[in-house]
């Protein structure tokens, strides 16, 4: 009987862990939003799993080794994060998970007056784990119950407050009478303890170097956005200028076909000269070069992509505002505009309104568009922005945060919105105006 509730014990606790693993990978790496029945699924393919494992009396090490193989693949398959990152976070859980349950039952041991360590087979460790996982339900339950995590560099401070508090309660195990503890036992301990905290440095660097690599590609791209859109500009304005060096020679020869009643041939040649600039009639004209093509390129992608794109812009001229700042802000809203957009698969129902006001001292950038709630999965709420729903997530949703971080810069802000059919992204810039050249 004894067997059989330990046996009970080891495969709940595994499930347990499995469910606080796929949680923290949720929360840790960019990943998918998992479906129930893969969940379930996995929860079973975990039982069953322990089950073998429990029949095979493997030992520890090579236990520990195949779960944390099975939390991976779980987390891979599962919630398609980095397989690489995942493993490196299974390998340190399953270490961690095996050092709390030694300090919980040394210590358990050490308050009861316990002579012998406890381990799981008794009833003094079966103790310490149910009082472990017990704390693992509630940390269980607080991440189901919280879906807006703290920052990074919170995250961090926690997990490495945890990682120090296992490292002084181990070391202070040394100074304890009761229990007979090895000192080959204690310097595992402590060099595990030392290790994980390793881990969470490692990971936090880890993550940091990812974040600065985006940005950096971010930048790049950005820088390339301003090349070409200046290289374009410059091209069109050569265009226009080159209409306008050549007019009188236009006009005289327009007079001397009207002059001789040639109407068929003056409309042609109307024709060909305004050929050039054609595509320039209904473009949007704000005083800044750079924005001017961004805002008529994006027009340009949603008319081909058979969305109704409308505009209203009031611009103030020679502002503090960089035009790097704004490609960033704009481009960014309509990229993801023009995106959201496009899933929707009526094609009278896509549409993105695009509205820039000057308020005072004041500049508030407004793109509204419909996006498909019932076609993609559900808009998700992370660290109160709003995350990619995209499946190869990736670093995806870094774009919203680049807009977010050049509106910091001019004292505004980035807000969302959205209903079932409708999202809407609102930026507030505050600029000061420049004495012209």
């Amino acid at each position: 009987m004894t067997n059989l509730i330990i046996a009970v014990s080891h495969i709940s606790s595994g499930l347990l862990q499995t469910a606080l693993y796929l949680l923290l990978i949720s929360r840790l790496l960019p990943s998918r939003r998992p479906e129930k029945k893969g969940v379930l699924a996995a929860l079973a393919g975990t039982a069953a799993f322990l089950i073998l494992l429990s029949l095979a009396g493997l030992p520890d090490f090579y236990n520990a080794g195949l779960k944390a193989l099975l939390l991976t693949f779980c987390a891979g398959r599962l919630l398609k994060a980095n397989i690489r990152m995942s493993l490196f976070i299974s390998i340190f859980y399953e270490i961690a998970l095996s050092f709390w349950q030694f300090l919980f039952a040394a210590w358990l041991g050490v308050l009861l007056r316990c002579p012998v360590l406890p381990d799981d087979k008794t009833g003094t460790g079966q103790a310490a784990l149910f009082l472990l996982h017990g704390l693992l339900a509630a940390a269980v339950f607080l991440l189901l119950k919280h879906k807006r995590p703290s920052g990074a560099r919170k995250a961090f401070r926690f997990a490495s407050g945890i990682a120090l508090a296992g490292f002084l309660a181990v070391i202070t195990l040394s100074e304890q009478s009761v229990l007979a503890i090895t000192d080959d036992t204690l310097d595992m301990w402590t060099l595990l303890s030392v290790i994980l905290m390793m881990s969470v440095l490692v990971f936090y660097i880890s993550r940091q170097y990812e974040m600065e690599k985006e940005l950096a590609r971010l930048k790049s791209e950005q820088a390339g956005l301003l090349e070409r859109d200046y290289a374009a500009l410059n091209q069109a304005y050569a265009v226009n200028t080159k209409l306008f060096h050549d007019f009188h020679n236009h006009i005289g020869v327009l007079q001397q076909l009207l002059s001789r009643q040639k109407t068929k041939e003056a409309v042609e040649y109307l024709n060909a000269l305004q050929e050039p600039v054609r595509e320039m009639a209904g473009n949007v004209w704000t005083g800044d070069e750079t924005i001017d093509y961004l805002i008529n390129s994006k027009a340009n992608k949603a008319k081909s992509d058979g969305t109704d794109f409308r505009i209203q812009v009031e611009f103030p001229r020679h502002t503090n505002l960089r035009s790097a700042d704004l490609c960033a802000i704009l481009g960014n809203l309509l990229d993801n505009a023009l995106e959201a957009a496009r899933q929707v698969p009526e094609a009278e129902k896509r549409y993105i309104r695009l509205t820039i006001r000057r308020i005072n001292q004041m500049i508030i950038i407004k793109v509204e568009n419909s996006y498909a709630s019932g076609h993609a999965s559900p808009l998700i709420e992370k660290d109160g922005a709003l995350k990619t729903t995209k499946e190869d997530s990736g670093l995806h949703g870094w774009g919203l945060k680049s807009a977010r971080t050049a509106a910091e810069k001019y004292g505004g802000c980035v807000r969302t919105s959205y209903t079932d059919t409708d999202f809407q992204a609102v930026a507030t810039l505050s600029y000061e105006g420049v004495p012209i050249p």
